[in-house]
């Protein structure tokens, strides 16, 4: 080792703890100490006359002594850092000041409740912008409820939103017939729904709500209804739910002048499949991920099946479809 690279090492050893020197006052060291630690590295970089190696390196400080001059760093770090948490604790992303947890939570009402797992569908609906997940999850029982009513589907669509909207009738039925006659692929700009570049369902005028709810309930009513006939004997869906994708084909068959309606299920999941009829009833059970296949004779037209499936991991009510087979 020559003298300049000796002279180097001094020279950062003094800016390291200069640095140190600097700080103390923020991380509460005691001023003796500093002057202790100053005093080590004067002592230790006086600059030498002569021969260098006639000069003997003071007894306090060796050159085999940096790592316990870094060790002495690290600890005066540590020790900074620890004071700087105790008087500025950090925050959890969503806070802005400090507060308080309780350990548990007495009201049943402040509990996390988890998204209906039959919801997920909506992103596969052609909305133009979401609705809250609560207002949807509504929105589909009403729908499922009005599967087996005669009546027109303007009024079903009515029906199924009016409790969002109450002592709303006449905008509503005006709306529904405006959403009847618009089609999904212009849907958005006939009724406007998304003025002035909203993408909020909060920040919606309300008839620009009751628009969004209304062709919501529309999609999910022809989500949820499967017609076959003998000219359009095969229907297909898929419906996203929490825990995968559901596949479902209906089909008519004609054989040997006996017409059977032949139900297919692949479930992302382990469930339960049922579909009954007036006078019949299938089931089939699956304990894994896959295909179910149930069959049952269709001997009456128009006559109406409903087709429940339960899937494990969504623990609220069934799905329903409603089957009309026109023979």
């Amino acid at each position: 080792m020559n003298s300049d690279s000796e002279s180097l090492q001094y020279q950062l050893l003094n800016m390291l703890l200069a640095d140190i020197a600097d700080n103390s006052e923020d991380i509460g060291l005691e001023s003796k100490e500093i002057n202790r630690v100053d005093n080590f590295l004067k002592t230790a970089a006086k600059p030498m006359v002569g021969d260098f190696e006639s000069v003997q390196t003071p007894e306090t400080f060796q050159l085999g002594d940096i790592p316990t001059v870094q060790e002495r760093f690290q600890a005066v770090l540590k020790r900074r850092l620890q004071i700087q948490v105790e008087n500025q604790p950090p925050l959890f992303p969503w806070e802005s000041q400090l507060q308080e947890y309780p350990d548990c939570v007495d009201n049943p009402s402040l509990n996390f409740v988890p998204a209906w797992g039959w919801t997920a569908q909506q992103y596969k609906l052609n909305l133009p912008t979401s609705m809250p997940d609560k207002v949807f999850q509504e929105l589909l029982a009403k729908c499922q409820g009005l599967l087996a009513s005669s009546l027109p589907l303007g009024a079903k669509l009515v029906r199924a939103v009016e409790s969002l909207f109450p002592d709303n009738s006449q905008d509503l039925n005006n709306l529904a017939g405006l959403v009847l006659r618009s089609t999904s692929s212009r849907s958005s700009e006939s009724l406007t729904m998304v003025a002035n570049g909203e993408s909020d369902y909060s920040q919606l005028q309300p008839r620009q709500q009751m628009a969004l709810s209304l062709l919501a309930a529309k999609q999910l009513l022809e989500n949820l209804n499967l017609n076959v006939s003998a000219t359009n004997p095969v229907v297909q869906r898929q419906w996203l739910t929490s825990v995968g994708e559901l596949s479902i084909q209906v089909e008519l068959q004609f054989r040997d002048q006996q017409t059977n309606l032949v139900v297919q299920t692949e479930l992302p999941t382990k469930g339960v499949v049922k579909l009954q009829g007036h006078d019949a009833h299938a089931m089939a059970q699956s304990d894994h991920p896959g295909l179910l296949s149930m069959e049952l004779s269709c001997t009456q037209s128009k006559q109406n099946y409903t087709l429940a499936i339960e899937l494990e991991g969504i623990e609220q009510q069934a799905l329903l479809f409603a089957i009309t087979p026109t023979i």
